[in-house]
This record gives C-alpha cells, sequence and structure tokens, in this order.
C-alpha cells in the first residue's frame, strides 16, 4: 500500500520518535523543531515518528497538533517519511488530524488502543471502527505498547488485524518481554497465515538488538542517539552480530537510565540538548523535570559512553 510515496509495510531501519522542542516557557519552539528534523536525517534515519507518547501529544492543542506536523513534514521531505500519532479518545479528532497530515504529506498514521479494551474480539472490533473513521485509504501503524495502555494483543489478535484490514501496514512492537511475539508473528508470515508487514521496535530499543534477530525490521522509539541505533540495525542486517552487539552493549547504561517510568522524556530532552540538537530540554506541564542530582547522574554516564563511543561529545 503505497502512499505519498512510501510503502510503510516494507519499512526498515529507524523510525525515529521525535520529541516535541518547547521553549522554557512552554512555546513550541519551531527553531528547534527544523534542527531536531535536521539531525535525525544526518544520523541516517529512515523516517520519523510524530505526536506519540515522547512528544507530549496529548499536551498540544489541536491547532498546534496539526502545525507542527506540517512544519515536519515540510522539513522531512520526501526522502524522510512521516508516520503522524493520532490516536484520540474519540473517532471524531483521529479522523480529522489524519486526513489532514495526510494531506500535508505524511506516510501513514499510528494508532494506540484505549485502555478500556479488553478482549480480543474488543481490540480488532476497536481498529475496524478506526479504519472506519479515518478511511481504508490511509496507512495506520498498530502501536502495541501494553505497559502504557494496559491492553494485551496476542500475536493471533494482531494477526486478525493485520489481516482483516488491509490498510494495517505495520506494527510498533513495544511488548515487554516481547521476543516471542516477533516469532509467532514472523511463523505466520512464512506458513502463509499472515501477510507481511514491517515490525519496528520501541521500549527506548532496550531489546533491539534481540529483536532484529528476532525478525524485526528495525527501531521506531525516541533513545537519544539514534545514530547509533541506525548503525547497530544495519550491522545486523550485514549479518556483523558481534561488532553490532558490542556497539550496542556501550549504550546499554544510558539505555537502562532512559527507560525510568516518569524519567524518561526528562533524560532524551536533557541528552539532546547536551548534543546541541535542541535549544531547550524543557517539558510542557504537568512534567517531572530531572533533578540535579539525576542530571549529574546522566553527565556521568554520557562521559563514560564517550570512551567507547565518539558520538558521546556535548556540543
Amino acid at each position: 500500500m503505497k502512499v505519498n510515496g512510501t510503502d510503510l509495510s516494507k519499512a526498515e531501519g529507524v523510525y525515529v520518535i521525535a520529541a516535541t522542542p518547547f521553549h522554557d516557557d512552554g512555546r513550541i519552539d519551531e527553531k528547534s523543531t527544523d534542527s531536531m528534523v535536521d539531525f535525525y536525517r544526518s544520523c541516517g534515519c529512515t523516517g520519523m515518528t510524530i505526536l506519540g507518547v515522547m512528544g507530549e501529544a496529548p499536551k498540544l492543542s489541536a491547532e498546534e497538533s496539526v502545525a507542527i506536523s506540517k512544519q515536519i513534514i515540510k522539513r522531512a521531505g520526501p526522502s524522510m517519511p512521516v508516520i503522524v500519532g493520532v490516536s484520540s479518545p474519540g473517532f471524531a479528532n483521529m479522523q480529522t488530524l489524519a486526513k489532514t497530515v495526510m494531506d500535508a504529506g505524511a506516510a501513514g498514521v499510528m494508532i494506540a488502543p484505549p485502555n478500556t479494551l479488553r478482549t480480543d474480539d474488543q481490540i480488532v472490533g476497536y481498529y475496524k471502527q478506526a479504519v472506519d473513521a479515518i478511511g481504508a485509504d490511509i496507512p495506520f501503524v498498530i502501536q502495541d505498547f501494553p505497559l502504557t495502555f494496559s491492553v494485551i494483543m496476542s500475536p493471533k489478535v494482531i494477526r486478525s488485524i493485520i489481516q482483516e484490514l488491509p490498510s494495517c501496514v505495520m506494527l510498533k512492537h513495544e511488548d515487554w518481554p516481547g521476543l516471542e511475539k516477533i516469532s509467532a508473528l514472523r511463523g505466520f508470515e512464512a506458513d502463509g497465515s499472515m501477510r507481511h508487514v514491517s515490525i519496528l521496535c520501541g521500549n527506548g530499543g532496550l531489546f533491539l538488538d534481540f529483536e532484529c534477530e528476532r525478525g524485526a525490521d528495525g527501531a521506531m522509539t525516541g533513545y537519544a542517539f539514534p545514530d547509533m541505533l541506525v548503525e547497530t540495525v544495519k550491522l545486523m542486517k550485514a549479518g556483523k552480530r558481534d561488532a553490532a552487539h558490542d556497539l550496542f552493549d556501550a549504550h546499554l547504561p544510558m539505555i537502562r537510565y532512559e527507560q525510568q517510568p516518569g524519567a524518561g522524556l526528562a533524560v532524551r530532552k536533557y541528552l539532546m540538548k547536551k548534543r546541541g540538537v535542541i535549544a531547550s530540554d524543557a517539558q510542557r506541564k504537568p512534567s517531572a523535570p530531572l533533578s540535579a542530582k539525576a542530571r549529574a547522574e546522566v553527565d556521568y554516564l554520557f562521559d563514560r559512553l564517550a570512551k567507547l563511543d565518539a558520538r558521546a561529545k556535548a556540543a
């Protein structure tokens, strides 16, 4: 399903989850937004995903969501496809945002399930209703993130969504533990019971090395070193397993630190500021800024990482 020049079912590499840059007073920082897009391109990212959990989407007004989507899509250009998160409590807002960003040139949209879904039929039924709302001509990504959304999707449920809805082109896999789920889905593809879709993985990249070995096509996450994620995926695809794991292992202490619930976004934005990507690490309220002690710990990890990876150098 190729839309706006991109077939997301064949996506691979790194579709980085983008932050939303703010000034210290909470206004959107358009200049930093452009520099962030340029940075992601220089890192070799295949594409971008915006208005996700890391993008602080619930803190944006509808007008701001549209404005920043259009800015990023324009800056990224046709060479860097953009997926836009359109998850919403109601389908009216989802429909409006989805159609608006697709008209602006987005490659597709990402839809997370509401936390009220419990049964398999409810989950499949929800995605059918979502497609009815946004239109079957818009490619969509399933966001499978049970740790945040409290919705458990079995491999068979995901297969049902993919098989019954042709506009489903990708799975953002964020189950934890989830390696067996990737193997099960690729097994369905191998036995002919499920068509191929791209599988890109989140969770800060915490399991990316083995996820690639299980059949994932790459990453869709917001770790502050997307250039490392890009290189790890390339090494894996080239069959250089030890080199990929060596590089990935060097970053594990920082990736682990980023995974702290409630602090991860603050750490990522602080690191992006240190790398010169954005001017401020501000989050919109309600937020959990880093304490002075936490900043010192991140600085320590950053300096240690610099001994192993030259990318860890402050701007």
